[in-house]
């Protein structure tokens, strides 16, 4: 089969939009041959309607001939014609169409479901990469568009801020209608008969607009697998999808375990607030920690293990030799093994006024949702770690100027050597080193910061409008009462840190390595008191757990 179509043959107004970056390949006629076995051809007729602006599970199609036309809000993005496939991550996830697609010029398309796609993408390994890069790209494009869910409300808001977020942390595109600013939102309001005060509204694909939702009601609507874990017992239950938990469920999956995984805000954990990850085994240009996750969170669901989003864990307790973990959304799970893959979150500062500035300058993440909120403005990053020095360089492509504000003397203490590289010699970054924070200024948004040299107590005034706070973490393990040991950080210990009891006595053996005092309960990555605080060794961790789970299951099944 041969394919052909110049723009300039194209009637006016349907010349076929380039590719961006391998975004928007073309098939060959042999390519198409093989999409073909696992659907149907069918001809298109003119202004036909493949699928519509909030379709979820709609049917994946390739353009054989004719020009079909994607669709935002009735405008024209894309033009497509033959060898072409439309569609972007969401219909391998589940989650609604972002565009509407409309048949332009009549021709021919290959057709099959969601369904058959997610089996062509497992059966054929060099079609299936081809469509995953894709679509992975893709999602990128429309993030950067700003395409997608519209939230209005003012950027001052805490509610609008917490549902910006949440979008950003789970890839969502997105674009914010600032109700003090922009002037489409009073139009918005008006059309969906919302008044300002029952603002932030999400206008979701399809034309729906939910009033000040819940993080856990936009993940039900958005297809982001928010129902309650099942309540039958499982082999393995992940708790926290970072990179370590990610890992742990698709080994898991992968070795044949009945495995379910929830987070209670998003897959990536700290590392998909990273822009980008330089020193990741067999990624030489990087891999941002967002596409890291979305990665990892398709081989979990390749191998039939959703990640249930906005479930946080609140309850644990050992059951008839077993454990049960309780949900925030009064769901239970019973399980045989338990990996706490929770993570740490950023500290806070400890400074007067820090909590009316969090609603709209200060930022515990540094991704494309945060950049665009600084508006082309100088910023300050506090923290002298790799995260910090990973959102310096990024910010700094990004913004007019980027204060890395060090309390140490010697930024090689904490950061590895390629970022101290890199740092010191961008142009629009300053390393302030020996130097605090004392004070910030400003009224609703941050106008300035006031910092001090600790060594000199020389003070000056950074103009700066954003504020970056990277400077260690606390342990996400409220959740585990007392029942499960800790150290004096509030870190979970494992291994040969634990003190054994009778319970270990009866067992015969001692724990294994991230074990923890419950036999059958293993910690992992950040949450893990002594762990190496890299995603290379989170994810190693996550791999070893699973055959550590496999000699618990076994080891029980033997006593």
């Amino acid at each position: 089969m041969s394919i052909k179509l110049s723009s300039d043959e194209l009637s006016p107004g349907l010349r076929e939009t380039p590719d961006e970056h391998g975004a928007f390949p073309r098939l060959d006629g042999y390519q198409i041959d093989q999409v073909a076995r696992y659907g149907t051809r069918r001809p298109t007729r003119e202004a036909e309607v493949l699928y519509a602006e909030g379709d979820r599970g709609h049917d994946f199609f390739v353009i054989v001939s004719g020009v079909v036309q994607a669709l935002e809000h009735g405008e024209v993005v894309r033009v497509h014609g033959p060898g072409r496939f439309l569609g972007e991550l969401g219909l391998l996830e589940g989650q609604p169409s972002f565009v509407t697609t409309v048949v332009a010029q009549p021709g021919e398309v290959v057709q099959l479901s969601a369904d058959r796609l997610s089996e062509l993408v497992r059966g054929d390994s060099v079609l299936g990469d081809l469509v995953l890069r894709a679509y992975l790209m893709r999602r990128a494009v429309l993030i950067g568009r700003g395409s997608g869910l519209q939230i209005v409300g003012s950027c001052f808001s805490p509610d609008t801020k917490r549902l910006l977020e949440f979008a950003a942390r789970n890839r969502i595109p997105h674009r914010l209608v600032d109700t003090d600013t922009d002037t489409d939102a009073e139009e918005l309001l008006r059309r969906f008969g919302v008044t300002i005060d029952e603002t932030p509204v999400v206008v979701v694909p399809g034309g729906e607009a939910l009033r000040n939702p819940s993080n856990r009601e936009l993940a039900q609507v958005l297809g982001l697998h928010a129902s309650s874990p099942p309540n039958d017992m499982t082999d393995l239950l992940v708790v926290g999808a970072g990179p370590g938990g990610l890992a742990a469920v698709v080994y898991g999956a992968a070795d044949g375990l009945d495995v379910v995984a929830v987070d209670s805000i998003a897959a990536g954990g700290q590392a998909g607030t990273t822009s980008r990850i330089e020193n990741y085994l067999g990624f030489p240009a990087g891999i941002s920690g967002p596409e890291l996750a979305e990665r990892a969170v398709l081989q979990a669901e390749k191998f039939g293990v959703p990640v249930n989003v906005s479930v946080e864990a609140v309850t644990f307790s050992p059951r008839d030799g077993h454990y049960v973990v309780g949900f925030d959304n009064s769901s239970q799970v019973r399980t045989r093994s338990l990996v706490i893959a929770t993570g740490a979150r950023y500290r806070r500062l400890a400074l007067p006024r820090l909590a009316d500035f969090e609603a709209t300058s200060v930022h515990y993440a540094a991704t494309i949702h945060e950049a665009r909120t600084c508006q082309a403005n100088p910023v300050a990053i506090v923290g002298g770690g790799n995260s910090a020095g990973q959102a310096a360089v990024f910010l700094a492509d990004r913004v007019p100027g980027v204060h890395l504000v060090v309390r140490d003397a010697d930024l090689n203490k904490n950061m590895s050597r390629y970022l101290v590289d890199r740092v010191m010699r961008h142009p629009r970054i300053e390393v302030l080193l020996c130097t605090e924070i004392v004070e910030l200024l400003g009224d609703k948004e941050i106008e300035g910061l006031v910092v001090e040299n600790n060594q000199t107590r020389h003070r000056r005034t950074l103009p700066v409008r954003a504020l970056f706070v990277f400077i260690g973490a606390t342990p996400c393990t409220a959740w585990l009462s007392s029942l499960i040991a800790l150290d004096e950080d509030g870190f979970v210990r494992t291994g040969e840190h634990v003190t054994t009891n009778d319970v270990w006595w009866h067992r015969g053996r001692r724990p294994f390595p991230l074990e923890t005092n419950r036999p059958g309960v293993f910690a992992i990555g950040d949450v893990r008191s002594g762990s190496i605080k890299r995603v290379g060794s989170a994810v190693g961790e996550g791999a070893m757990v699973v055959r550590l789970v496999h000699e618990h299951l076994s080891f029980g099944a033997r006593t």
